[in-house]
């Protein structure tokens, strides 16, 4: 483990660029997660461990509530996104919105916040961008179960600072289709597995997905085609072809239920379910979670993309996400977030805690 803590008086923009200078890519969080645990070590009221590269502290004043922060520290791939700069109110650099200016803020006021209103467990984890079997939460969660219970859950997910609740489900499935190989000269003598794709393709770009409220607020569904795969040689007619279709479905339904709606979509069709995990319900109705949102002073809304509030719901735990940032530059070239967005979501928590 390194020695060298951070300086959490510099503030959450400063700190978070120095984040975003560490590369943290999924499944190479060792050298940021040290830091993190070093940090949190300076804290003499802070209770501190570690699973792998998944870092925990919590406060233990014996409470009556108690509520859990959490942010993942990997990112995508650095490509195009290169590393921190601040240019006119902007902070650039790959992690920037996704989710390192979180991760300042959240670092800072556990370190700094030595007797906040309510018992606060901290949770700074790995390998969020990838498969779900490699997620540290979920990792810690088995190892650690007790340190996962509270009356709700934050995650610092971008949220442009104001509250989204819930997030909505997602299934992955392949659709397979199956012809008769021949030479590309004489077509006639087989069957084309990729020209069969033409009805399911034409399907999803007809479809109109449907809005369903939950809890008061709308979830947008999507129904997309992501992956196609076929084809054998440059001459020879494809015998299989493979058809990816991700839906996003909104938190009222079911794993069971999203797999069900797609097999009607598609009658008939070959369908294998690659991966799978439900949505989240809102959870606003926590008074907590309602002070959060006043605080925020924006209006609340759904969250599309799938996180890990759908962990936490799961577990029994209330959880929302607020974080800074528009979600939508996530992964991006350009990716960035405005100060102005750091520093008011830093305050919202500072005061939300204090």
């Amino acid at each position: 483990m390194s020695q060298t803590p951070w300086d959490l008086s510099v503030g959450p923009v400063a700190l978070a660029a120095e984040l975003i200078a560490i590369p943290s890519v999924s499944g190479d969080e060792g050298l940021i997660a040290d830091r993190v645990e070093a940090t949190l070590h300076e804290a003499s009221h802070l209770e501190v461990i570690r699973h792998g590269n998944t870092v925990a502290a919590r406060t233990t004043q014996g409470l009556d509530t108690r509520v859990i922060i959490a942010g993942h520290l990997d990112t995508v791939p650095v490509g195009g996104a290169g590393g921190a700069r601040i240019d006119n109110g902007i902070l650039y650099g790959r992690g920037s919105v996704d989710m390192k200016s979180a991760l300042a803020s959240q670092l800072i006021l556990a370190g700094t916040l030595q007797a906040p209103s309510v018992d606060v467990t901290w949770v700074f984890y790995d390998q969020e961008e990838v498969s779900a079997d490699r997620n540290g939460l979920g990792h810690f969660a088995t190892a650690h179960p007790d340190w996962l219970a509270a009356d709700a859950a934050v995650l610092g997910e971008p949220s442009q600072g104001g509250v989204e609740g819930g997030c909505n489900g997602t299934l992955r499935l392949e659709l397979r289709t199956r012809g008769v190989a021949a030479h590309s000269a004489r077509p006639w003598r087989g069957e084309n597995a990729v020209h069969a794709l033409a009805e399911p393709l034409a399907i999803l770009a007809g479809f109109d997905p449907e809005t369903h409220t939950v809890d008061g607020l709308d979830y947008r569904e999507s129904l997309q085609a992501v992956g196609v795969q076929g084809g054998i040689a440059g001459n020879v007619v494809p015998d299989e072809a493979v058809l990816t279709i991700n839906f996003r479905f909104a938190p009222d339904r079911s794993v069971d239920d999203a797999v069900a709606y797609v097999t009607e979509v598609f009658p008939g069709s070959d369908l294998t379910v690659v991966d799978a995990a439900p949505g989240a319900r809102p959870g606003l109705d926590q008074p907590i979670v309602q002070r959060l949102v006043a605080l925020s002073g924006r209006d609340v809304g759904p969250k599309y993309g799938w996180t890990d509030v759908a962990r936490f719901s799961e577990w029994g735990i209330p959880a929302v996400n607020f974080g800074p940032g528009d979600g939508g530059l996530a992964h991006a070239d350009d990716e960035q977030v405005a100060v102005s967005d750091i520093e008011h979501c830093h305050r919202v928590l500072q005061e939300w805690l204090s």
